[in-house]
């Protein structure tokens, strides 16, 4: 920036706010984080009841050494402020056939996994696989996605035609396909296009990037739950003089005549000034109301499918921290949940049981449970959540039920259900947490822009890089680069 940046003001204290201000203030700047709840950690939040610690935002935490670079930016180190627990194995995959197989992070052991469920055959596929999604991510991501971008015009030619030989811009289910045979593996090494949004038909080959993020770089749980971790980053960052304010809300930007940022109005009538602002909340939502109007550059966006969320404390012996559970109509349930806006006739989900990593999230002996079912979102989806909620959780417990997990059902302690109305009301855009669609036409540089004005700068879901907590923790960095004013090469 090319003024004076020596007062930081960030809104939010999710993980991209945290990153933000970590960054900022390893760099010499004074930062304030204001916060609308009591807390930080946005939408990585957690219900506390009965003795169970039920967290429910992000279930999964990949991309250790990100954190262990926030922590880095304040001279600080991960382990004197949290634990971070593997998960092995990363999930546990059901089929509608009665199999399971587990994924490893560790080469060899994934590979042993798949030659027991699937023959040998396959398990050279897999590390044939293996070694090219590494080959995409190690060209992908430091090109199109660890960096700020300012067009398509700011794209490393030498990355993106090395990502094009590599076929990353080609289909992705159909690039699993070539690999293998197996349709079970076909499901596994695909389905991480939910993550972004999109149908793994529809998803380019590029985004295999989360598929080597997920597959090979393993699953991590904070001791404590994930909520835990925006926690001892607020700490860390608060040591170092980073000065929060929690529980009231900026509802106005002041601004100068000429667009650029002067201070943030609070809710409680305080007047924050600074050089800069970093703005987390999702700005479709965010900005009309922070700015009094929509900027004229802001596209119009298409929304990642929701989620209807039960969460529970139970007993049972669950054997995996994550399971996924695949339904057997694989194509047809995403052209009803994208193209349709129906729930999957046919669904498949996931349970994720943190208490198999951290049993101290539970009373002894009992368990927490996180269950997911992808759902249309507002934009596309005519369905009145609210007054279908009771339904909707006999809905999700007669799948559980089918599914193997009746008598945990029959042995509950807590039962919270959340729908796309209720991530509405926590100011999710199209009421979903996963934000902008991965569509090719809203990725990198296609993605709404981090710099907004002179001195206004975008982080989280809602900006380049994306959705997820590697992908908010990457956006924060890169909004106090925008402020700071360094430069990655991504030609490297």
């Amino acid at each position: 920036m090319d003024s004076p940046t020596h007062r930081i003001v960030i809104i939010g204290a999710g993980f991209a706010g945290l990153s933000a201000a970590l960054y900022l203030s390893g760099s010499g700047r004074k930062v304030i984080v204001c916060e609308k709840t009591s807390a930080p950690g946005g939408k990585a939040a957690v219900f506390e009841e009965k003795g169970y610690r039920l967290g429910y935002g992000p279930s999964v935490l990949t991309m250790p050494e990100l954190i262990d670079a926030e922590f880095a930016a304040v001279g600080e180190q991960t382990r004197d402020w949290i634990e971070l627990l593997p998960v092995e194995p990363t999930y546990r995959a059901h089929f509608p056939d009665g199999t399971h197989i587990d994924v490893f992070r560790e080469a060899e052991r994934a590979a042993e996994e798949i030659e027991r469920a699937c023959g040998g055959t396959e398990a050279a596929a897999y590390l044939r696989y293996r070694r090219h999604v590494e080959r995409v991510y190690r060209c992908g991501f430091p090109a199109f996605v660890d960096r700020n971008l300012d067009g398509i015009g700011s794209l490393a030619p030498l990355a993106m035609a090395r990502l094009a030989a590599l076929g990353g811009f080609g289909g992705l289910q159909a690039s699993v396909n070539r690999y293998f045979q197996d349709k079970r593996l076909r499901q596994i090494f695909a389905f991480q296009a939910m993550y972004v949004g999109t149908a793994p038909q529809s998803a380019r080959a590029m985004y295999s990037m989360v598929t080597y993020m997920d597959t090979a770089g393993g699953a991590w749980l904070p001791r404590g739950g994930m909520h835990a971790l925006p926690r001892a980053l607020a700490a860390a960052a608060e040591a170092k003089g980073v000065r929060f304010r929690y529980d009231d809300e900026v509802i106005r930007l002041e601004t100068s005549p000429k667009g650029r940022f002067r201070a943030a109005i609070t809710a409680s009538g305080e007047r924050i000034p600074g050089d800069a602002a970093v703005i987390t909340a999702d700005p479709a939502v965010s900005l009309p109301t922070l700015l009094g109007r929509r900027p004229r550059s802001f596209p119009r966006l298409e929304y990642a499918p929701s989620c209807l969320l039960l969460l529970f404390g139970a007993g049972g012996k669950p054997e995996a921290h994550h399971s996924i559970h695949f339904g057997s109509r694989w194509t047809s349930t995403f052209e009803e949940l994208i193209d349709e806006g129906k729930p999957m006739s046919d669904p498949s989900f996931l349970v994720s049981t943190p208490t198999v990593t951290d049993p101290d999230l539970a009373p002894e002996g009992r368990h927490c449970y996180f269950t997911l079912f992808p759902v249309p979102n507002l934009q596309t989806g005519d369905i009145d959540w609210s007054a279908e909620r009771a339904a909707l959780r006999d809905y999700m417990q007669n799948v559980l039920s089918r599914n193997g997990y009746g008598e945990v059902l029959d042995d509950l302690d807590v039962v919270r259900t959340i729908t796309p109305a209720d991530w509405l009301s926590m100011d999710c855009p199209a009421g979903t947490p996963f934000s902008t669609a991965h569509l090719f036409r809203q990725s990198g540089p296609f993605r709404p822009r981090n710099l907004l004005g002179g001195n206004m700068v975008l982080a989280g879901a809602g900006t380049h890089p994306g959705v997820g907590v590697p992908m908010a923790t990457i956006s924060g960095r890169l909004a106090a680069e925008r402020i700071i004013g360094h430069r990655r090469s991504a030609e490297g």
